[in-house]
């Protein structure tokens, strides 16, 4: 009987598949000596405490302090971040995560008195500063910013306990993270030719796309009995995480932690409740979409490992990351010039971590901080999934690079809100390539295919973890325990109502829940599926070649934070305060459904 196969040692990665850190920091020394200064110079912010009231140089300069501090901790902190997920069991940079988690902590609660302190001074005086010194206008933004905060910002002794605190409120987060990513221990499975294979995170998914059904099955249910194993951790980790965003919301004068975490975007609450009622409205297409799922499978019982395999069958295109690199650059043609040479400097200079190896995170991400490049985690399998995967990063690290070189610092930054609109709207381009240059209906179909998965996956799985994500906060917030047995019921009717009566009610995903980390990132994941749907519209326009829709949509790359999120999509020609940009990525899903079965029927004849 072979060996299992094993993932390469971080050591052992050819040096251009990894990401380039030295141009963060040419080594650890490097870090060290950043983080001894910036440890130095906070012992110094105290200074700036109380001058507010002292002019508009004084206010110019705390300003100005402020931004400095946070500019240094940015890198600090990703770097030290960047090096932990390429390798989560190296202690060294368990290490200097810790410490750059730490000194964050440090530097929020050292400049914690800043906002409470510009709320303290009246509107009037703070316009006349802004009126008195010119230097002051770039900033106007970020005042009225803080100025609208004014409910919900307490004392400056009290900003300081929940500034001081922040390690606290994220150790549940922290706690999740260590034991999923680098504590578990997932078995060994056989693929169809008896061939073990070590489960990991990236190869789970590989092997629900697998064809043979037995292997998919077996890494279904391999997976979840380790899961079950640790539910009542998990689910201690995670109600402890919800109580953490229900206290801050409540102590900050919200009605709901909801209403906090969509409030630090200005984002109306009706947003979040629009997208949950226009997919429910939908969710007959889901089950036509899985009916037609069971159907091509040509099975007597649809289970939900069943629902990531292609379902014509072995996948007819897969891509090595050389060949994923081209497509993606011819993909991405229609976004012209500038936005193309963003693209190859990506590639060229090592803005990448490409391949899984031991202890690496799982999934992938764009990361970086205004003076560092925009780095793309991957964990590298070769399939048609792993190239939609890379564009989509590389919409995120675009976005970033557009942003931090058009914008200052204080508004080099742009809301996630934002930020899934540009990674999807590559995706939605890639989609349209494909769809127009190949003419193989088996391949058309297989792309169709792929569309259909990730619009169900991005779109109607992400607004079901949206409520599931609200529930929890309400139930926590009406008293609930969040044990995992009440987590699971919940969650399996929840799954069972989006997936539709054609699928088996498998005990197992009543854990789901349980591995799902965007759970701890406070009401993140509904921007997924808002994303996705205003992505469609905006790469409709480009495609169509509207006037000034790549100009406007470059525009929106360029904000930054200047504006407030649903204005810079007005502007990019989108308004997410309605229905219809959900409803009209509703229309493109049936009728590229439709397709897909009248394709089927033609290659079933």
């Amino acid at each position: 009987m072979s060996e299992a196969k094993q993932l390469p040692e971080r050591s052992s990665l050819p040096i251009e598949m990894t990401w380039d850190l030295t141009k963060i920091f040419v080594d650890d020394s490097a870090f060290d000596e950043a983080y001894q200064a910036l440890t130095d110079e906070l012992k110094t912010v105290q200074h700036f405490k109380g001058t507010l009231e002292k002019g508009n140089e004084a206010f110019l300069d705390s300003i100005e302090m402020l931004l400095s501090i946070y500019r240094k901790i940015e890198v600090i902190y990703v770097y030290a971040h960047l090096k932990n997920d390429q390798d989560t069991t190296n202690t060294t940079y368990q290490a200097l995560y810790a410490r750059a988690s730490s000194l964050l902590a440090q530097a929020s609660e050292a400049v914690s008195w800043f906002e409470p302190e510009v709320l303290s001074l009246s509107d009037e005086k703070i316009w006349r500063y802004f009126d008195e010194n010119s230097r002051l206008q770039q900033y106007r933004h970020f005042i009225e910013n803080i100025l609208s905060d004014r409910p919900h910002i307490l004392s400056a002794d009290q900003e300081a306990l929940l500034a001081g605190a922040g390690e606290i409120f994220e150790a549940s987060s922290n706690t999740f993270s260590i034991l999923n990513n680098a504590d578990l221990k997932f078995p060994v499975i056989e693929d169809e030719n008896g061939e073990k294979i070590q489960l990991t995170h990236g190869v789970y998914g590989q092997l629900m796309e697998n064809t043979h059904r037995s292997v998919r099955e077996e890494a279904f249910k391999g997976l979840y009995k380790v899961y079950a194993q640790f539910k009542n951790t998990f689910a201690q980790t995670l109600s402890s995480h919800v109580k953490a965003h229900n206290y801050k919301a409540k102590v900050r004068n919200y009605s709901s932690a909801r209403e906090a975490a969509l409030s630090n975007n200005h984002i109306p609450e009706s947003v979040y409740d629009t997208l949950i009622d226009v997919v429910n409205q939908n969710l007959s297409l889901l089950h036509r979409y899985v009916s037609l799922r069971k159907r091509l499978l040509k099975v007597d019982e649809l289970h939900m490992y069943d629902m990531y395999t292609p379902i014509l069958g072995e996948a007819s295109i897969k891509y090595t990351y050389e060949e994923a690199r081209e497509k993606a650059i011819t993909a991405l043609n229609p976004m012209g010039e500038e936005y193309l040479d963003v693209v190859k400097t990506a590639f060229n200079d090592r803005w990448i971590d490409v391949v899984e190896n031991q202890g690496k995170r799982s999934g992938a991400y764009s990361s970086g901080a205004y003076d560092t490049a925009p780095y793309i985690l991957m964990n590298w399998h070769d399939s048609l999934d792993q190239l939609y995967t890379l564009v989509h990063e590389m919409g995120h690290s675009v976005h970033s690079y557009f942003t931090r070189t058009n914008q200052p610092y204080v508004y080099g930054d742009y809301s996630i809100f934002l930020a899934e609109i540009a990674s999807t709207t590559n995706e939605n381009l890639l989609t349209e390539y494909l769809l127009e240059t190949e003419t193989d209906p088996r391949i058309r179909a297989y792309v169709l295919n792929h569309y259909l998965d990730g619009f169900k996956g991005t779109i109607f799985r992400q607004t079901q973890f949206a409520e599931f994500e609200h529930f929890i906060h309400t139930e926590d917030a009406s008293g609930t325990p969040l044990t995992s047995e009440y987590l699971g019921d919940y969650y399996e009717k929840l799954n069972q109502k989006y997936y539709g009566p054609e699928v088996m009610k498998d005990s197992e995903i009543s854990l789901e829940w349980s591995r799902i980390p965007h759970f701890y990132y406070n009401y993140y994941v509904y921007q997924y599926a808002t994303g996705f749907s205003a992505a469609s519209a905006l790469a409709n326009k480009i495609l169509a070649e509207e006037p000034k829709a790549l100009e406007n949509y470059l525009t929106y790359l360029k904000s930054g934070s200047s504006d407030y999120p649903i204005e810079v999509m007005k502007k990019a020609g989108v308004d997410m305060t309605k229905p219809q940009y959900i409803e009209d990525a509703m229309h493109v899903f049936e009728t590229r459904l439709t397709e897909l079965e009248e394709l089927v029927e033609t290659l079933e004849q």
